[in-house]
């Protein structure tokens, strides 16, 4: 059985939470169910509306689809929603240049697929960690052609700077991953406000350390808060084999 519980929190340095997330332990169209986490980008709200549109977009063109494909059915909402907001960015001046993470995952009884743009992870737990995503940013590509290593990468100035998002540029190019499930494993999605507070490991020990799936999420908000909360945080916590 499918358990999941999600939280978004503004944490202890902004103003506007401009995460958005989506879960559905229900089927969304012909998905089976569907979580995503968006971290917005921009001034004055502009990040907070690119979040949202990307969703809603994502949740609206999956719901009203005849694809029966998953990996196209995500790709097909991804690629509209970032026409969608690179459209009003351009009729606005107030949101120029905004743009969103996404990261989405379906789980298919075994198999979990995963569909990424940004720097928004999703990670699968078990008596270890690993992040199944791989960033779309600056350092990434450093770290990735030998330029920074990764410790070094965690503290990294330009650490925030993304090189692709939904919503900057008329067309966007979307990762894919498939993984099997097995059956302790929990599966996290989450915006940098929690993996640039936290390193994985605790991330692991908080995740394997807490009676329940509510306890969990409460807890890496906690931590992330406690180390700093320099971003807004978003987790959503999945365990696909629940008993």
């Amino acid at each position: 059985m499918l358990k999941t519980f999600s939280l978004s929190d503004v944490g202890q340095k902004r103003e506007l939470n401009q995460d958005y997330i989506y879960t559905s332990e229900m089927p969304v169209g012909n998905l089976p169910n569907l979580f995503i986490v968006a971290d917005g980008m921009g001034g004055h709200k502009a990040g907070d509306y690119a979040s949202r549109y990307t969703v809603e977009t994502m949740v609206s063109e999956i719901s009203n689809s005849s694809e029966t494909d998953p990996q196209k059915l995500l790709k097909q909402a991804i690629i509209s929603a970032n026409t969608f907001v690179h459209e009003k960015a351009s009729e606005n001046p107030d949101m120029s240049g905004m743009g969103t993470t996404v990261v989405a995952a379906v789980c298919m009884e075994d198999e979990l697929l995963i569909a990424n743009v940004g720097d928004s992870r999703l990670y699968l737990i078990n008596d270890d960690i690993r992040q199944i995503t791989v960033d779309h940013s600056l350092v990434e590509e450093m770290v990735r052609i030998g330029g920074l290593d990764r410790e070094a990468a965690r503290t990294h100035p330009d650490k925030n700077i993304i090189t692709r998002a939904v919503g900057v540029k008329e067309t966007v190019e979307v990762d894919f991953f498939r993984v099997a499930l097995l059956r302790d494993d929990t599966i996290l999605l989450c915006s940098d406000g929690l993996s640039n507070m936290l390193e994985d490991e605790q991330i692991r020990l908080i995740v394997n350390g807490q009676r329940d799936i509510v306890e969990k999420t409460q807890e890496l908000i906690k931590a992330a808060n406690e180390n700093g909360g320099n971003d807004n945080i978003s987790v959503i916590l999945i365990e696909p084999f629940a008993k």
